[in-house]
């Protein structure tokens, strides 16, 4: 390890730093080479209940991929002890802790970073991550709006590094054979694809501004969002609900269901039209400060008409199909059609009632014998890894342009909620036609300093 640093450190000396956004940061290539045998170090950045997911999955790989949790990073520092206190018992390792990613970004140490923030800080602290030489994990949806979404593949691009969106589906046995079937013809000519969200969701009340606690950086915490006065019921969870942080569940749970259904059209592409309505139901606007819909219904047509369609489904609800999918996902091809509950599925021939096909039986067996299986649920965590010591781009399962491409579906479908309209959409050049309005929104006012600039 230390040979490795210092031939990097050599090989980077009398290189100009390169500024991120303003902030005085350097670039540092180093963090893009690492050998085989080398330990991957990270860093988590974001730690409550998804931010927990994301530690638990890397110490599950510390002996099967050789990664270590180095430091973690929240600007809510209520959450360090008892997070450092889990990696010590799953590790043995003493976590460091800091609220400010940017400090962390600086670290030398660090090769990657895994981000768990909200979403309204997920391209931002990519951005900064690849600029300071670290390969990022970033999770669901990859970006808060379609501009920085953009932004996030350049930067990727730009500084060599690797990047995968959390889109764990894609590293799901039952899954990949589901999507292998589908784009084989196995119902056909697919012409719809269908993606259901059905959580129901309680009120979570209404409070007065008031003062952070002393755990909080708020500023930070805002971000890029608009400067507003603290409120305990927008930040922690809450924060999903409203615009300028969130993207409600169509944009929550959804970006998961939407990558699917993208996924089983074999479409590389964006949507050349969206309409979405719906509104909140079953639950007193007086009584609860929720901006976002819980109800909503999403339809996208592509150049060649077919169809994606999606379900927002937050109050009372039946489950749907013979799977009883609530979060998944339908096909439908001209021979037939398929329904996919997370690795479990079966396809239905044309009007029969019984499947013709389905879930395997026996794990699919990997041609590279040197391969080793990561622990149960950690498949796409490990692909990360192993695309980081490959150097190679191809080989993950989820990059940045697939996760940009399957994010924009639900945000282009809450603009046109928003906008209470049909919009027409100009994939090459990503922008909405003759829509100055709907432009508007696909990016935002960052607010300094915090703001994205390559």
């Amino acid at each position: 390890m230390t040979k490795r640093r210092e031939f990097i450190k050599k090989s980077v000396a009398g290189t100009a730093g390169i500024a991120i956004g303003g902030l005085g940061f350097s670039s540092k290539s180093y963090g893009s080479i690492i050998g085989s045998n080398d330990r991957i170090t990270m860093a988590v950045v974001g730690l409550r209940s998804r931010g927990k997911d994301h530690i638990d999955n890397w110490c599950a790989l510390k002996d099967n991929r050789n990664v270590r949790i180095k430091t973690v990073c929240d600007v809510d520092e209520q959450f360090f002890p008892e997070r450092v206190k889990l990696i010590l018992d799953k590790t043995g390792e003493q976590a460091g802790t800091h609220w400010d990613m940017r400090k962390v970004f600086d670290d030398r140490d660090i090769d990657a970073v895994s981000m768990a923030t909200p979403n309204h800080w997920h391209a931002l602290g990519a951005i900064w991550a690849c600029q300071a030489g670290k390969h990022v994990y970033a999770e669901k949806p990859a970006s808060h709006n379609i501009w920085e979404g953009r932004k996030m593949i350049e930067a990727a691009a730009k500084y060599k590094v690797r990047m995968q969106v959390g889109f764990q589906n894609r590293s799901i046995n039952g899954v990949m054979e589901a999507m292998k079937f589908l784009h084989d013809g196995g119902i056909g000519d697919v012409f719809m694809a269908k993606g259901l969200c059905y959580k129901p969701r309680d009120s979570f009340g209404i409070a007065p501004d008031s003062t952070p606690p002393g755990s909080l950086h708020y500023d930070t915490w805002l971000g890029p969002a608009p400067y507003r006065p603290y409120n305990e019921k927008r930040v922690h969870y809450n924060w999903h609900w409203f615009w300028a942080t969130g993207n409600g569940d169509t944009g929550n749970q959804g970006p998961h269901q939407f990558d699917i259904a993208r996924w089983g059209l074999n479409k590389n592409e964006h949507p050349v039209s969206v309409f979405s309505m719906g509104g909140i139901f079953g639950i007193d606007p007086a009584e609860c400060a929720q901006e976002t819909p819980n109800t909503q219904t999403s339809l996208l047509k592509y150049r060649d008409g077919k169809i994606l369609e999606f379900e927002t489904r937050g109050r009372y609800t039946n489950d749907e199909s013979s799977l009883g999918i609530r979060i998944g996902n339908m096909f439908y091809g001209t021979e037939g059609y398929l329904e996919l509950n997370e690795g479990n599925w079966k396809a239905f021939r044309k009007r029969e009632k019984e499947p013709f096909a389905g879930s395997s039986m026996s794990e699919p067996k990997n041609a590279d014998p040197t391969f080793m299986a990561a622990p149960g649920g950690s498949e796409h965590f490990a692909n990360f890894l192993d695309a980081v010591r490959s150097g190679k781009d191809e080989t993950l399962h989820c990059h940045i342009k697939e996760g940009f491409y399957s994010t924009a579906l639900p945000l282009l479908a809450n603009i046109s909620y928003r906008l209470g309209r049909k919009l027409e959409f100009d994939g090459v050049k990503e922008k909405f036609v003759n829509d100055m309005e709907a432009d508007e929104m696909l990016t935002r006012n960052y607010r300094e300093p915090y703001v994205i600039r390559l």
